[in-house]
């Protein structure tokens, strides 16, 4: 008997890697897009961020009935942003929920982000978390704040109030380590309180391509910077490998906490594990395969949050094999190999998650600017 053959993108979820995309518009969920990707490929989620949203309705035409209406009933730019937001991540999550149900809130979430003006706000953050999650009013959202020193506080905060989680702009193993923690400690809490857990998602976002992008320009300084031919040789062979072996030493610290002892007493209560998300997985150096991080980072109890451009690729002519587990050990002696070449991946890591704020920050105000301006235009009229 014929066995039927899996698409690379089912065969990813056969691997035990669910796929999201990130990426959401109002065009794609009233032109049905996303249910074929649902129905056609089994997508099982779907992330968003504030550049998303810029590109959304800061451009085109799509959103200016429903701003022209919540303007003329008095509301302002912020009133107008969250509407639009919410509006769009609700539709996506009823376009979802069979997925959830049908996975027993295993997948099928969608992440809406709190204001990237709040990254260094504990307080706002809490806030502003819990005004969303009470608007979407839907298991399978998720709340996205990102992994800030302020930030973690309120991550625990939300998790213990109940709310799913999705930690954002992760890049160091610390970071995600001390994410990590924070979930078990958070759950903890709540059995300590009589309160149950086995409802309660939350993923990690760990970034990938902005690693090995950051690092290419410092190895290539470097290099420049060497007159040995075997110096400069054995620099360019460090290119475009730390991002890879910098997520599989994250997969090692999930195996240690989630897989071991330090979560066995939440699993016994019912509580899912904390997943590893893989995101920013778009190759940006063109010289680089456009498969690489997807294809990559395939292991199981993991997410791989896709741009539309990385889906594409990857369901076209992606390969799907187990390489997660593949050469662990080896990941974490190359990151040493990275340090022995002088290359400070701490300030790396510090610098992306930096830049990574200031990143959604002027994409929010690029849009909260456009947004005003429409409101004002109307006004006017």
């Amino acid at each position: 008997m014929a066995t039927a053959t899996l698409t690379p993108l089912a065969a990813l979820q056969a691997l035990g890697q669910s796929v999201w995309l990130d990426d959401i518009s109002r065009k794609m969920l009233h032109a049905g897009a996303l249910k074929v990707l649902i129905d056609g490929d089994g997508l099982q989620g779907m992330t968003s961020n504030p550049s998303i949203f810029q590109k959304a309705i800061g451009t085109g035409t799509d959103y200016d009935e429903e701003i022209k209406t919540l303007v003329a009933k008095g509301a302002s730019a912020d009133d107008v942003y969250e509407a639009l937001t919410v509006h769009d991540i609700g539709e996506a999550l009823d376009a979802f929920r069979p997925t959830y149900d049908q996975t027993k809130g295993g997948d099928g979430f969608v992440s809406l982000e709190v204001s990237p003006l709040l990254a260094l706000d504990t307080v706002g953050t809490i806030a502003e978390g819990k005004t969303l999650w009470g608007k979407l009013d839907r298991p399978n959202a998720m709340i996205k704040v990102p992994a800030t020193p302020e930030g973690m506080p309120a991550i625990e905060e939300l998790l213990f109030s109940g709310i799913n989680v999705n930690v954002t702009l992760l890049f160091s193993v610390d970071a995600y380590r001390e994410v990590a923690e924070t979930y078990i400690r958070a759950l903890t809490r709540r059995v300590e309180k009589g309160l149950p857990v086995d409802h309660i998602a939350s993923v990690a976002s760990f970034f990938v391509s902005r690693i090995d992008s950051e690092v290419d320009k410092r190895v290539d300084a470097k290099i420049a910077a060497e007159s040995d031919p075997a110096k400069k040789t054995h620099l360019e062979s460090l290119k475009g490998r730390v991002a890879i072996a910098n997520a599989k030493n994250a997969y090692a610290i999930y195996q240690e906490l989630f897989e071991g002892k330090p979560f066995e007493a939440l699993k016994a209560k019912g509580a899912k594990v904390q997943r590893l998300l893989w995101a920013s997985v778009g190759t940006k150096d063109p010289k680089y395969p456009d498969t690489l991080y997807t294809a990559g980072l395939i292991g199981p109890a993991t997410v791989s949050t896709m741009p539309r451009a990385a889906y594409d690729a990857f369901k076209t002519h992606g390969v799907a094999a187990a390489t997660l587990l593949k050469g662990m050990p080896e990941a974490k002696a190359f990151m040493g190999e990275l340090a022995e070449a002088g290359v400070d991946f701490q300030d790396v890591t510090a610098k992306l998650l930096r830049d990574g704020v200031k990143i959604f920050e002027d994409a929010f105000i690029s849009l909260m600017t456009t947004v005003k301006e429409k409101r004002e235009n109307l006004l006017k009229a």
